[in-house]
């Protein structure tokens, strides 16, 4: 252990650290039946270029102050009971690449810059028993967490962001995600990746949390109390997805994969659409809340993106539905290529002109609103490619080619239509 600790010793500037860090090491060894132990109860700064490598239980007591501003890399169990965190300016990353499985747990939450699962000792190899926030990156490397079953959490801070999740490591329990961006939740249960998606919002006090469960929501949601409109639910899997903090009405998108969703969801049947449905609490049953299907998107961790904009939180799933046939609906034309050489060259609602009292709203892939408009018209109101309405960002920016989902609401004199799909933009 010492000989791994001789690491930091060329990053230590001053005596003080120096005494502080031996002082540490005469309390690190703590024998139990031969086990070693890795235990900090005073102050312990890991600088920038600098790396610990801890091969046996990590322990941050009470009175322990960990700061990561270099690498750590933690090879067995981890638990924090003191502040566990970081210099805003660092690149702190914190390495779990156990040989063994690896208990993270703690009764204080560890604040991580940066976090690498890396671990084939088994296909879940880690079991989160805590709650731990990143504020930078999560690299889901190899390995399934497992919070699922401790009732643990991880949390991404207003700008933390991930990479690599898929089937061979994710979050299998809560992820909690602040702030107002775009944010692809790593879910799955199991040994199955399946996020949900949730749209941009307006405001940084927004919270999220989501999780997957791969299992009949029939026994605590009962299917059969339902909307006249829903035909069949989705007996084999559910989200939990529940808005913390804030007040907002966000757009939200469930994903599709053959391996858990039922084919009969994946081909909807002539007279039928799938959609998004809600547990409403209040009512008691299960409510619709349409939805819009995509194509498949550019990733492989999914078939494809249901897409609707939501009315509440709580339990969701998808649903066939009757194809609404009772109302005119508008004819879109749903592509856009602004060239100037008069065709298609502006988004036409054809009709739209008859009901003045409307509302249009068009977002990208990732659930950012691009356009925003009132009383949209055929002549001088219109979306023709650019971030031009109302709450948008980067306005009159040109938009990159791709598809965009868009939401049309209309007053006919009698009720509020609503109309949603897909539009193509070609803006190259």
């Amino acid at each position: 252990m010492i000989k791994d600790l001789q690491c930091i010793y060329p990053a230590l500037k001053n005596r003080k650290i120096l005494n502080s860090v031996f002082s540490i090491i005469m309390i690190l060894l703590l024998f139990q039946k031969a086990q070693a132990q890795f235990v900090n109860q005073g102050d312990l700064k890991v600088t920038d270029k600098t790396i610990l490598s801890i091969y046996m239980d990590c322990e941050n007591k009470s009175t322990g102050n960990f700061v990561n501003d270099g690498q750590v890399h933690a090879f067995g169990n981890y638990n924090n009971d003191g502040l566990v965190s970081y210099t805003d300016k660092s690149s702190g990353t914190t390495f779990f690449t156990g040989e063994q499985e690896q208990i993270i747990t703690g009764s204080q939450v560890a604040d991580f810059q940066n976090i690498v699962f890396n671990n084939v000792t088994s296909l879940m190899p880690f079991h989160l028993k805590t709650a731990i926030i990143v504020g930078n990156n999560s690299d889901f490397k190899n390995g399934i967490i497992n919070a699922g079953d401790y009732d643990g959490k991880m949390i991404f801070e207003e700008k933390a962001v991930y990479t690599d999740a898929g089937n061979q490591s994710f979050v299998d329990g809560k992820v909690q995600k602040k702030g107002d961006k775009m944010f692809e939740f790593p879910v799955g249960n199991q040994l199955y990746y399946r996020p949900v998606i949730t749209a941009a919002s307006s405001a940084l006090e927004n919270v999220f949390t989501t999780q997957y469960f791969y299992q009949n929501s029939n026994t605590l949601y009962p299917h059969s109390q339902k909307e006249e409109t829903i035909l069949a639910i989705n007996d084999a899997e559910y989200w939990k997805v529940t808005q913390d903090s804030g007040n907002e009405k966000i757009v939200l998108s469930l994903t599709l994969n053959d391996k858990t969703t039922p084919s009969v969801f994946l081909n909807a049947a002539a007279g039928m659409k799938l959609a998004i449905v809600r547990w409403d609490e209040t009512l008691q049953k299960w409510t619709n809340c349409k939805g819009e299907l995509s194509d498949p998107t550019q990733t492989l961790n999914y078939e494809k993106l249901l897409t609707a904009q939501v009315t509440g939180y709580g339990i969701f799933t998808m649903a066939l539905v009757k194809e609404d046939a009772t109302d005119e609906k508008l004819v879109v034309y749903n592509a856009v290529s602004p060239n100037g050489d008069g065709i298609n060259d502006s988004f036409h609602i054809a009709g739209i002109d008859k009901y003045p009292d409307n509302s249009v709203e068009i977002y990208n892939r990732w659930g950012v609103k691009v356009f925003d408009a009132k009383s949209y018209n055929e002549s001088d109101n219109m979306f023709r490619g650019y971030s031009d309405g109302r709450a948008t960002i980067n306005r009159n920016e040109k938009l990159p080619t791709g598809t965009y989902f868009y939401i049309l609401k209309y007053n006919n004199s009698k009720k509020v239509i609503e109309q949603s799909g897909y539009l193509y933009i070609n803006n190259q």
